[in-house]
């Protein structure tokens, strides 16, 4: 496998998929002794062009974030019942670890830079100001990579530094 791939080695997000986001939501704030975040709906398969497996996705998910310090951040997902890596991960692994996370410049050329290493994309999509790529690197990591890339790269990396 190439070195480093994807040009940095900070993760800024560890996600956890969950079958109940109020419930798991206070419990990580009374355990972390911060207010309760509000979740928020990812957008709809238009706006976020969502794609599972190479297919259009209606899928869905309730998210909400807690900073951790730095630039970590816990996100919690609960998702619908439409077809997604989160709910196949929900139904296949129970409540857990769903990914982590690492902003990267260049999502082309990273997923098919990870493709050729053994790690498929399994979902896209798009998000205001920027798109992400859940890859599945289970076989060699142990768990699924989230490449997200945001348009204003340059103030993101600044953040890193």
């Amino acid at each position: 496998m190439n070195k480093n791939i994807l040009g940095t080695n900070v993760v800024v997000q560890i996600a956890i998929v969950v079958h109940d986001i109020e419930k798991t939501s206070q419990d990580f704030a009374d355990f972390l002794g911060v207010e309760k975040p509000e979740w928020r709906l990812t957008g709809t398969r238009e706006e976020a062009q969502t794609e599972y497996r190479g297919v259009p996705s209606n899928a869905r998910a309730k998210l909400a974030f807690f900073p951790l310090g730095g630039n970590l951040q816990l996100e919690l997902i609960e998702p619908d019942m439409e077809p997604s890596t989160w709910r196949e991960g929900l139904d296949k692994n129970g409540e857990g670890i769903h990914h982590i996370a690492f902003f990267i410049k260049g999502m082309k050329e990273k997923t098919m830079q990870l493709e050729a290493n053994g790690m498929t994309l399994i979902q896209k999509g798009e998000y205001t100001g920027g798109r992400y790529a859940y890859i599945d690197a289970e076989s060699t990591l142990k768990t699924v990579i989230e490449l997200l890339e945001n348009d204003d790269y340059s103030e993101l990396n600044e953040k890193q530094s």
